[in-house]
């Protein structure tokens, strides 16, 4: 006899941002702090790339061996795959023997309402 559960699926998070748009209004110390945590991890040009390759990677998910070709080490990979999900911008699931990573879902609309209308027309 089996027992099975179906479990109810969760409604995907809104887009909350960290910050308010950077020419909106000065920032606190705690939205600079996050701000700052987020673009630290990005700053690196191999964990910008690994980010990269996770965001556009078909299906919003990439498996630990199809982004793995970004010129280091795996356990380097490994290393800066870590550093950005304690920044909270990706996260994973294992699947048996391989690592598969998202990016977290409010992380790009988050970055880009920062981002956004920080271009003054001239």
């Amino acid at each position: 006899m089996s027992h099975t559960e179906v479990l109810p699926l969760l409604e995907p998070q809104a887009a909350v941002p960290c910050c308010p748009p950077l020419n909106e209004r000065p920032m606190s110390a705690g939205e600079a702090e996050i701000a700052a945590k987020m673009f630290k991890a990005l700053g690196d040009p191999v964990r910008l790339r690994l980010f990269s390759a996770v965001a556009s990677h078909e299906g919003g998910e990439a498996c630990v061996c199809d982004i793995s070709d970004v010129g280091v080490s795996q356990p380097t990979v490994s290393h800066h795959l870590k550093k950005l999900k304690d920044a909270g911008l990706l996260s994973s699931e294992r699947r048996g023997t391989w690592v598969y990573y998202r990016v977290e879902p409010a992380v790009l609309a988050a970055m880009g309402a920062l981002l956004a209308g920080t271009e003054k027309a001239t």
